[in-house]
C-alpha cells in the first residue's frame, strides 16, 4: 500500500531535504527512522526539495509499506526522529499516487522582522532598512501567471524548462513582520530567495518596478538581486486533489 506522510521540520541543522553523500539531509534522517521500524532499507519520495537552512511547515513524502496502522506509525516515527522533525499525519493514498508529480500547488512564505527580536532571529531575516511595501506589491504583480523564471533560478540546475505558473505573490505587514507569500505549480532551485532579494531592492528604492519587470524578461540570473538568507524561508503548503486519498 502507498502512504503519504505530512512532515514539518526546522531546517537549521540540515542541508535541505534531499539525501546527500557528504551532508545530513532531512530525507536521510527520516529514511533511517523508517528503516529502523521495518528492519529493512526504505527509500522515500518527497513532494519537492528545500535548500540548506530552509524550514518547512508542510511537506509530503510517499512510501510503499505493508499494511500499516497510520496513527501507530506516526507515533513510532516521532519517537525516533529528532526534535526538529515532526510527522504530523499519515494517509493511505491510491495506488500510483506520487508525492511530487501529483502536487498541484505549493506555497512558500518569506519572513522578515524589522525590529530586533532574539526570538525571531532563527526563523526570520532581520532587516532594519525602511521598505516600501506598496512598491514591492506593485512589482510582485509582474510575477503572476505562466512565465519563464530563469532570472530567479540557480544557474546549475537540472530542469527541462524554467516555466512556472504563479497564482499568488503578495507582501503583508503584521506589526514588525513583513511576510511574502507566493504560490505556484512548481518552483525552481533558489527561486523564492532570489525573488525576495530582488524585491527588497525595489522596496529600498534601489530598483524601479519597471526594472524589476525587465529582470524577469531578461531570463538572466545576473540581472536579479542577491538571494535572501535561507533561514527566513518556509515551505508552508503543498496541495493535492482530494481524489488521491483513500476514504476510510
Amino acid at each position: 500500500m502507498r502512504y503519504f506522510f505530512e512532515i514539518s521540520y526546522d531546517g537549521t541543522n540540515y542541508h535541505g531535504w534531499q539525501r546527500q553523500e557528504n551532508a545530513i539531509a532531512v530525507q536521510q534522517v527520516v529514511e533511517e527512522a523508517l528503516s529502523t521500524i521495518y528492519r529493512r532499507e526504505i527509500s522515500i519520495v518527497g513532494s519537492g526539495r528545500t535548500d540548506t537552512g530552509v524550514h518547512c511547515e508542510q511537506q509530503f513524502f510517499h512510501v510503499d509499506l505493508e499494511d500499516a496502522a497510520p496513527e501507530k506509525l506516526r507515533t513510532q516515527l516521532n519517537s525516533l526522529l529528532p526534535k526538529d522533525i515532526s510527522i504530523n499525519a499519515v494517509f493511505e493514498v491510491k495506488k500510483g499516487t506520487h508525492a511530487r508529480f501529483d502536487a498541484v500547488q505549493r506555497t512558500y512564505q518569506y519572513r522578515i522582522h524589522t525590529a530586533k527580536n532574539p526570538f525571531l532571529s532563527k526563523f526570520s531575516y532581520y532587516c532594519r532598512k525602511p521598505m516600501d511595501l506598496e512598491l514591492m506589491n506593485k512589482a510582485s504583480t509582474h510575477l503572476l501567471g505562466r512565465q519563464d523564471f530563469k532570472s530567479f533560478s540557480k544557474v546549475k540546475t537540472e530542469v527541462n524548462n524554467f516555466i512556472c505558473d504563479t497564482t499568488l505573490a503578495k507582501w503583508t505587514r503584521v506589526n514588525d513582520l513583513l511576510l511574502f507569500d507566493i504560490t505556484a505549480n512548481r518552483f525552481l532551485r533558489g527561486m523564492v530567495r532570489a525573488i525576495v532579494g530582488t524585491l527588497l531592492l525595489v522596496g529600498q528604492n534601489k530598483m524601479s518596478v519597471d526594472t524589476f519587470e525587465q529582470v524577469i524578461s531578461a531570463k538572466d540570473r545576473k540581472q536579479a538581486g542577491a538571494a535572501a538568507p535561507a533561514h527566513g524561508l518556509f515551505l508552508t503548503l503543498v496541495s493535492y486533489p482530494e481524489s488521491i486519498f483513500v476514504q476510510k
